[in-house]
Formats: structure tokens, C-alpha cells, sequence
């Protein structure tokens, strides 16, 4: 019996080599080697650094409310990782007056790190580094498992939704870079501007009914909406996005080798049609990797400057993102430390008379 015209034109069944080390051409979530692995290794790392910031910072400043009669841990300065708003402020400071702001320095720092980590390899700071980012995803997962369905927001809904997080982050840009570099410093020096740190934790300790009613329906909708806070809502990843844009590491698919199997765009946390693609431009794209391991056939799915066809390929593993995204992190910090100014230079005596009255200071 003579092959029906549609069997005649599909692609030729050629046997590639599926991934070394696979199941099923499916890497074990247990391989050292695994993208996977590494990241929820850096994913895990991180958050726990941070769980140790929080809490070390609480009682930093439960030492000066209390006037010195609880227990004393030194403030640590990772926690102007969570003033974006601060970072951006001086960072135009920095660039208008040639010098380094007076306080909050480390914010600048560390958001500086995560704009480079996004230059280089796109927005690996949000699915690699992240401790919302980490969140967001494994509260997806237990969504999944719980309820064994997720909700996939129509296209005509989803394109309008992602672009909340780019109004949220016109809205911050405004608010952040709108001022002059001198206004920058004397808001910065102000009694609001030295503690924004605490006023953030107080955010968290007395948290009004509307606010956390607003953070219950965020968890909710991302147990059935994969990575919806930072699909939609996030101003932070918005901004990194644009950034990734420039980063010469993309993923980029073979499509001589590629079967054809959809498994890239299925599995992609991001919804990215990578199956349909040669290469990746997207800032939706996090270089979390998971479309390369999806892939059962090797080498068709690379996150590297250029395509698997062409020479001189330079392909990233879970391994090396891991040591670039920490190293560039740790190396900003370091520079930091060294030219003093990871901590801010606020004398004891200031603390004991300004945080117990956080509550009373406004901007």
C-alpha cells in the first residue's frame, strides 16, 4: 500500500544521539551534571542567605528598640538588596556626581550585580537567584500537585496582563530617577531615607488587613497561575528584562537535529514557543535552562552565543552559571566591602534615637 501524502513529506526519521547520561532522554533530576540541579542548588543557597538576613536584621533592630536590652546581631547589609528604589536612586547619583552616595551604597551594588548578570546572561538573576523568584515557582509546584491542574491564561489575556509589571516599573523609574542628584542625597540623608530599611520591615511586622489580603490572593493565584508575580506583577524582572536584551547568551535550537517533539515549549516556565524558534530574543526568557534538559536529543538546545551549527560554539553549562551568577554577585560585594561602603556609616547613637521612632517619621 502506497504512503499517504502527509507520511511522504515528514521530516526524515533520522536517529540522533540522545542527551548523555539520560532516562528516557530525559536528564535525572539527581545528575551533578543537571542544569536543574545546580540551579535549585544556587536557588536554595540564596534563599537561606536570605532567611538569614531577615532574621538577623530583626534583631538588629529589635536591639535598638528595645534600647539595648535584647540580643545584638550586627546589621547586615545584604538587606539593601530588598531597596531596588534605593539602588536606582544612587546609581543616577553615582553617574551624575561622580561619586559614591553617602548611605545605602550596598543597594546600589547589589542591584548593579543583578543588571550585569542580566547583560551577560539574561535574566538569570530571576529564576536562578531570586529568593521571590524561588517562591513563586515551588508554591507553583505544590499548586500542581496538589490540585494536578494549572491554569493557562489565554493569549488575548496574557499579552495585556505582562504588561502591568513594565506600567509598575515606569511608575518606580518616575518615582526613583525623576529627582536631581542633590534632592537623591538629601532625601537619602533625611531621617526617612536612613531607615527605608526599617519602615520595609515594619511593612512586614504590622501588615494592614488590605496588604495582607492582597499577599494571600497573590499566593492563591500562583498555585494554579505558573510564576504569576513575576510573569505579570513584577517591576524588578521588568527592568532585567531590558537589560537581557543586550546579553550575547541565548538559547538557540538546532533545527536539523530538532524532532520536533514540543517537549522545550511545553516545559518552559516562561511559555516561550522555543520550539518554534532559532533563537531566543525574548525578555521573558530567565536562562533557566529547562528547555535545554527537555530536549532528548543532544546538542539541539544550547544556551550559548551561538547556534549548535555553527563553529567555535560557546555553550553554557548548569555548572559554569552557577559559578558566573555567584561570582559576579560576591565580586560586587566584595568591592563593596573593600572600598567601604557595604555598611552605612550611621553612629550607634543615631540608631538608638531614630528606630524607635520609625513608626512616627514620614517622607
Amino acid at each position: 500500500m502506497l504512503k499517504s501524502w502527509a507520511e511522504m513529506i515528514k521530516k526524515p526519521s533520522i536517529r540522533y544521539p540522545r542527551r548523555s547520561g539520560t532516562v528516557g532522554g530525559k536528564l535525572p533530576w539527581n545528575d551533578w551534571r543537571n542544569a536543574s540541579t545546580w540551579r535549585k542548588a544556587v536557588q536554595i543557597t540564596l534563599l537561606a542567605i536570605n532567611i538569614y538576613i531577615g532574621i538577623t536584621f530583626y534583631y538588629w533592630v529589635r536591639y535598638y528598640e528595645t534600647g539595648g536590652m535584647t540580643f545584638y546581631l550586627p546589621r547586615p547589609g545584604g538587606i539593601e538588596g530588598w531597596l531596588p528604589i534605593a539602588g536606582l536612586m544612587n546609581l543616577k547619583y553615582t553617574i551624575e556626581m561622580g561619586g559614591l552616595p553617602p548611605i545605602h551604597a550596598a543597594s546600589m551594588f547589589l542591584l548593579a550585580s543583578f543588571i550585569i548578570i542580566s547583560l551577560l546572561l539574561k535574566k538569570a538573576f530571576c529564576s536562578w537567584m531570586c529568593p521571590i523568584g524561588t517562591i513563586s515557582e515551588y508554591t507553583g509546584k505544590i499548586g500542581q500537585k496538589l490540585f494536578r491542574f494549572q491554569i493557562k491564561v489565554p493569549k488575548w489575556l496574557d499579552i495585556p496582563l505582562r504588561g502591568l509589571k513594565y506600567l509598575l516599573l515606569v511608575f518606580f523609574l518616575y518615582i526613583s530617577l525623576s529627582m536631581p542628584a542633590q534632592m537623591i542625597q538629601y532625601f537619602m540623608m533625611s531621617p526617612y531615607g536612613i531607615i527605608i530599611d526599617v519602615k520595609m520591615l515594619d511593612f512586614f511586622r504590622y501588615i494592614s488587613s488590605a496588604s495582607l489580603i492582597t499577599v494571600c490572593v497573590l499566593v492563591v493565584i500562583s498555585l494554579f497561575i505558573r510564576n504569576a508575580w513575576c510573569r505579570y506583577l513584577c517591576p524588578y524582572g521588568a527592568l532585567l528584562g531590558l537589560f537581557s536584551l543586550f546579553s550575547p547568551f541565548k538559547i538557540h535550537r538546532n533545527a536539523e537535529s530538532c524532532i520536533d517533539c514540543g517537549k522545550c515549549a511545553k516545559n518552559c516556565p516562561s511559555r516561550i514557543p522555543v520550539d518554534q524558534l532559532i533563537k531566543v530574543r525574548t525578555v521573558e526568557c530567565t536562562g533557566c535552562m529547562t528547555c535545554v534538559e527537555s530536549c532528548p536529543v543532544a546538542s539541539t538546545l544550547t544556551f550559548s552565543l551561538h547556534t549548535p551549527t555553527q563553529k567555535h560554539q560557546r555553550s553554557l553549562s548548569g555548572v559554569l552559571m552557577a559559578v558566573l551568577t555567584l561570582s559576579i554577585l560576591f565580586l560586587m560585594i566584595g568591592v563593596a566591602v573593600y572600598m567601604g561602603v557595604w555598611d552605612s556609616p550611621v553612629p550607634d547613637s543615631y540608631w538608638f534615637h531614630i528606630i524607635p521612632n520609625a513608626k512616627m517619621i514620614s517622607h
